[in-house]
């Protein structure tokens, strides 16, 4: 029977797990951030090994590029779903569960002999990443004290940039040197060592409210969050429409060669590594020029791309500060959301991310129409346009500075 929503906390959390903690639990902090690490790497790896893994199990690389597909669909089903399945549990245990199928998604993918393995271990990977998603910020918000929210959240996206700086080309290189059931093999110990440090520094963390499909719907009910949605809407479709295509924007505009190519999206990767952290140290002072300031500095970047972009020097800034913007996306929109839902933290962040998955996917799909059917510069155009409705969104409609 469903449990009705009241709005409110259902489970009255002990005092340690309340804006008056003592101590943050930084290391808790650190563990989740090393699954978000192991979860990237994981979900990066069939774009940097596409081509071996396709000539062994015999299937074209479209074909195998499902894998990726399957891992997004499945994750953005899970997420909104994941605190009602696991509504009594303590969420301590759901994270160890999580990182367990992560680890047993590798080693399935590592010993894959046919496509529909593969698939398989890709849908436990969906699972894995969309519950952990959406729990990481409703569980950051019980291990330190709301003011430091951001900064947990900075802590744990970290693992995020890390990834995106470091799977693809690690997994490329690992498989070019001992295959690409080794990478597979490699996250998973990543896995492992990720559960290891959680089973070491997260403390019991009893289920703080109890989530329901009606939950889910009060949860949108509320002008903020709707707001919010908005704004990820905006910021990803927007952000995926565009940056899909970065490299044959540099290799037709400015005409870079493949290794500068290479060197302008490392500085991307690395714009991103920083801007998650200025993200958090933002929206500790003022959470709406956070949430503001990040998909303006994207408009300008592609604004300064369609315009000046012939420039090879124009075109290596504006993407690394696209990067830089990008990266301090998430920071202030998980502190949003969980600011604006504090009773719902789980269902709030689990609605984020299937609205990020919706967004990757809308975006792709129109950006690609859009490069079709009317050149590469039409999706910067697009997502300069997407993003700057998100910034004024946010400003004009965002959280108050002082909201807590």
């Amino acid at each position: 029977m469903t449990e009705p929503a009241t709005g409110v906390m259902d489970a009255v959390l002990d005092p340690a797990e309340t804006d008056e903690r003592a101590e943050p639990a930084w290391g808790a902090v650190v563990s989740l951030a090393l699954g978000v690490f192991g979860l990237v790497t994981a979900e990066f790896l069939p774009a940097s090994l596409l081509t071996p893994l396709a000539q062994d199990l015999g299937v074209t690389e479209g074909t195998a590029g499902q894998a990726v597909t399957a891992t997004a669909v499945v994750g953005a089903i899970a997420a909104p779903t994941m605190a009602i399945v696991t509504r009594r549990l303590d969420r301590r245990l759901v994270m160890w569960a999580l990182t367990v199928l992560l680890i047993l998604s590798n080693l399935l993918a590592a010993f894959a002999s046919s496509l529909p393995v593969l698939l398989i271990a890709r849908i436990m990977l969906g699972i894995s990443l969309g519950g952990f998603w959406s729990m990481s910020a409703a569980m950051a918000m019980r291990l330190v004290p709301m003011r430091l929210m951001p900064r947990a959240m900075s802590i744990i996206l970290t693992g995020v940039s890390v990834a995106t700086v470091c799977a693809a080309p690690v997994g490329a290189y690992v498989g070019d040197i001992w295959g690409w059931r080794t990478a597979f093999m490699i996250a998973a110990i990543v896995g492992a060592l990720a559960l290891l440090v959680q089973i070491a520094t997260l403390p019991k963390l009893p289920p703080a409210g109890v989530a329901s499909f009606r939950t889910l719907l009060e949860v949108i009910k509320r002008p903020m969050i709707r707001v919010a949605l908005l704004v990820v809407l905006l910021v990803a479709s927007g952000h995926f429409a565009g940056f899909t295509y970065v490299r044959p924007f540099l290799e037709k505009v400015p005409a870079l060669d493949i290794e500068t190519i290479s060197l302008v999206l490392l500085a991307y990767g690395i714009g991103g590594f920083f801007g998650n952290f200025a993200g958090g140290f933002m929206a500790e002072r003022s959470l709406k020029t956070a949430v503001g300031l990040a998909p303006l500095l994207i408009a300008v970047a592609a604004a300064l791309l369609l315009t000046l972009g012939a420039s090879p020097v124009v075109a290596a800034i504006a993407v690394a500060a696209w990067g830089f913007a990008f990266g301090a996306v998430p920071v202030g929109l998980q502190t949003w959301l969980v600011r604006a839902a504090p009773d719902q933290a789980e269902s709030a962040g689990g609605l984020m991310v299937a609205t990020f998955q919706v967004a990757i996917a809308l975006g792709a799909v129109f950006g690609g129409l859009l490069v079709d059917n009317a050149g590469v510069a039409s999706a910067f155009a697009y997502c300069g346009i997407a993003t700057l409705l998100a910034a004024l969104a946010a400003f004009l409609l965002g959280p108050r500075t002082a909201e807590r």
